[in-house]
């Protein structure tokens, strides 16, 4: 009989949490690399993932750009403003990274071409706490805010109260666009949906810090009386309910609008502000100086970077390609995850979904990653995955990968009645376990997603922590594929013309592709795909921060009485 070597208990570290985690060895085992730089497939691929980043490049420099040099002009050297990006540098600390979310947000809209929605919203250091700041970008049409933009922030909103992270308003704004004011304030998901959102976030113990750099009119003026702690800067931060015009208009009176809801009268009269800066340099430090009363534990920054890392530039070649398969899939976790170490669950059980455990950046995490739609066996393995994930309290990470829209279909339309109902049984078991888990959920559209995969595998309507797309993918949502002949579409009478409503905008995106959904903020962002890791490992580190906060919540949001 073979005797076993006895082996000296491992020692062990206090991870964060309380959990016992094993130093001396790397468990999982490293994956074989599926991915051939040599393969004609791949080169082929190259190519076009070249023209799609390229094109990316050139929407985030436009993006980024703002109101261009007009509205620059307008900002710095009339209104004698700071720059929006140049508030950040001021409020962030300087060795801070900042994930900035829906750049493209605001492009090819009917009425036009609003560069970034008119709004930057990201997540960077305050103190080392992770904050989400929102800040209305002042040089695109004086601030003016559009449907895009209330959209937009209403998503930095739900991220900042998903993650528990301390939200920093910026407010330098003309109020909102007149033309459609119907789609600004009417609905729930409109604006007045912010003013709730703010308390109710307070209430939970989500810090609302504002600082009011410019004109806060009409509806707008809540913003900033529903935080926390306000401070304004004199001479250009005002808040009112109707200005100057309007006071004339009503009553006759001729006043400034210093004098009507300056820094001033809201500091010593109203109490709608709680500090006066003199310069917007200044209002930058109080802000500061609260989050670093807020008490929240900073995360700290990884100390355990990427071993034995495989060629990440492999990655952009493979976005070009049409379908992604399984195998590929292997070589897609190898280069997100530390080492390429992996330990896939139910292997053999389910042919287009791959799920297992992996590190990133030292801590264990849930993958999922799928090839094509999801069978029987892949809904119920799914499901199995999600609750062993939420009982062990790991993040998930999700690859969504539905490959193109006519193979999907094709393998819709080849199952039998039966076999359709089944896989309808198991998508449905994955779907209900992952609306119900309340561990962070980071997607990642990889290569395309389609149909009901939109739902298990996290789209927009399960609630992602953070949902990013690879240039080039595509999204559909139609559950009914189209018939094998298509009925043919009926002739148009002749001598009528339908009219379309000419759009203002100098981009049409068809509306699959991954730059129509970022337009639309259907997803946070497109990311070069050879930078998925440092994409996923920012967004965990940044859910990770709610693990330190102690502060509970409250009944009701802090209130100005």
């Amino acid at each position: 009989m073979l005797g076993r070597q006895a082996l000296s208990p491992a020692p062990l570290r206090l991870a964060r949490g309380g959990r016992m985690v094993a130093t001396h060895t790397r468990p999982f085992p490293v994956l074989r690399d599926t991915l051939d730089p040599s393969c004609p497939q791949l080169e082929a691929g190259k190519r076009r993932a070249e023209e799609q980043i390229a094109k990316l490049d050139q929407l985030n420099k436009i993006c980024l750009a703002g109101g261009g040099e007009k509205g620059i002009a307008l900002h710095v050297k009339k209104n004698r403003k700071m720059l929006p990006r140049d508030k950040l540098k001021h409020i962030l600390d300087p060795d801070s990274d900042f994930l900035e979310l829906s750049l493209l947000a605001g492009l090819g809209m009917e009425y036009g071409d609003v560069p970034a929605a008119g709004s930057i919203t990201g997540i960077g250091r305050i103190h080392g706490t992770y904050c989400l700041v929102s800040s209305s970008d002042g040089t695109v049409k004086s601030g003016t805010f559009f449907p895009i933009t209330v959209t937009k922030n209403l998503r930095a909103m739900a991220i900042s109260g998903t993650n528990h992270l301390p939200l920093v308003h910026i407010v330098d704004s003309a109020g909102g666009f007149l033309p459609k004011q119907a789609e600004l304030f009417a609905d729930k998901n409109h604006g007045g949906r912010a003013f709730y959102t703010e308390a109710v976030l307070s209430a939970a113990g989500v810090p609302q810090i504002a600082a009011v750099c410019g004109s806060c009119t009409a509806g707008g003026a809540y913003q900033p009386a529903m935080c926390e702690d306000v401070v304004i800067v004199s001479g250009i931060g005002t808040i009112f309910l109707g200005g100057p015009p309007l006071v004339k208009a009503a009553t006759g009176e001729v006043i400034s609008a210093e004098e009507l809801g300056g820094g001033l009268l809201h500091s010593r009269t109203s109490g709608v502000t709680d500090y006066l800066a003199e310069t917007e340099q200044e209002a930058f430090e109080v802000v500061r100086d609260v989050v670093a009363t807020l008490g929240i534990e900073p995360v700290p920054e990884s100390s355990s970077p990427q071993d034995d890392a495989w060629n990440t530039a492999l990655l952009d070649a493979l976005s070009g390609l049409e379908s992604i398969s399984r195998q590929q899939m292997y070589g897609i976790i190898g280069r997100i995850v530390d080492g390429a170490r992996f330990r896939e669950f139910k292997q053999l059980f389910g042919s287009n979904l791959v799920t297992g455990y992996a590190m990133i950046e030292g801590k264990c995490v849930g993958v999922l990653g799928n090839a094509g739609p999801l069978t029987y066996q892949d809904g119920l393995k799914g499901s199995h995955f999600l609750q062993l994930c939420q009982q062990r309290q790991l993040p998930l990470v999700f690859l969504q990968n539905s490959g193109s829209k006519e193979a999907h279909d094709s393998a819709w339309l080849g199952e039998g009645r039966e076999e359709q109902h089944l896989s309808l049984r198991g998508r449905a078991a994955m779907m209900a376990a992952l609306a119900c888990i309340t561990v962070p959920k980071i997607a990642i559209n990889v290569g395309g997603c389609h149909a009901d995969d939109n739902y298990t595998m996290c789209g927009p309507a399960f609630s992602p922590n953070f949902i990013f797309s690879w240039p080039g993918t595509s999204v559909t949502h139609t559950l009914n594929p189209p018939p094998a002949d298509p009925p043919s579409q009926p002739t148009q009478a002749p001598g009528k013309e339908v009219r379309k409503k000419k759009s203002m905008s100098m981009f049409s995106f068809p509306e699959d592709s991954a730059f129509y959904h970022a337009a639309q903020v259907l997803n946070d962002g497109i990311i070069v795909p050879s930078q998925t890791r440092q994409i996923v490992s920012q967004c965990l580190r940044i859910c990770r921060q709610k693990e330190g906060i102690t502060n509970s919540a409250k009944d009701f949001s802090v209130l100005r009485l």
